[in-house]
């Protein structure tokens, strides 16, 4: 694990329990051992990590990744740049991982490469992680003017996205789709939603996303309602 070691040599002044906690990954001579050294360095939570944690997305090792991936997003936004910086340096498989891991954490900084992943992706389990992370995103740490571009943007992509082959990414897109919307029930491009949701309402061939796109035109309708009264 050379990534690994690589890693505690940038980390002499880290916390002593986390740089053992490391060196139990490094150590672990087993897929268990090493799934739950993972765990135990996820659960800590801390910034230092992160460069660990991000080298074990790549393992041939599912659950470790999982617990990676919970790990960086509890870390959260210190974790944004890190993962950004090392996309195109994955193989496939830690790519998928850091994208559910931006997706997520919901950083806008994440907004053009959750972007280019809900549209184009092959593996739907990715389509979908993305496609939740473009409704959730922190639009108030974006500077005003640029709130309403990168709105436009995920909708865009939405209204693309919700068109998916596969229905459980249609239905990702349907319930980022309310997100979006009840982030601003005055925006003027509300009503290109609610004709989505009106249209995947009644003509989506899977009962679950036309029961998800029903219930996203009520709560819609709803929080119009209050902000209306």
């Amino acid at each position: 694990m050379v990534y690994v070691q690589i890693a505690l040599k940038s980390l002499l002044m880290t916390d002593p329990q986390v740089l053992q906690l490391i060196r139990a990954i490094d150590d672990a001579d087993s897929a268990t051992r090493l799934l739950q050294a993972v765990q135990a360095l996820a659960e800590v939570a801390s910034e230092a990590e992160v460069p660990v944690l991000i080298t074990a997305l790549g393992y041939n090792n599912p659950g470790a990744a999982v617990a990676a991936v919970d790990g960086l997003i509890r870390i959260g936004e210190p974790a944004v740049i890190p993962l950004l910086k090392q996309l195109d340096d994955y193989d496939y498989g830690a790519r998928a991982w850091a994208i559910r891991a931006l997706a997520a954490i919901a950083d806008p900084r994440a907004l053009p490469t959750l972007l280019d992943a809900a549209k184009n992706d092959f593996a739907l389990s990715v389509r979908r992680a993305a496609t939740k992370g473009l409704g959730i995103s922190r639009w108030e740490q974006l500077q005003p003017d640029e709130v309403e571009k990168a709105q436009l943007q995920s909708l865009e992509a939405l209204l693309i996205v919700s068109q998916d082959h596969e229905w459980i990414v249609r239905y990702a897109a349907v319930v980022a789709l309310q997100e979006l919307a009840l982030f601003n029930t005055q925006s003027p491009w509300l009503v290109q939603i609610e004709a989505q949701l009106n249209t995947l309402a009644n003509q989506d061939d899977n009962a679950a996303v036309r029961a998800r796109s029903t219930l996203a035109q009520q709560r819609i309708a709803a929080a119009r309602n209050e902000s209306n009264p």
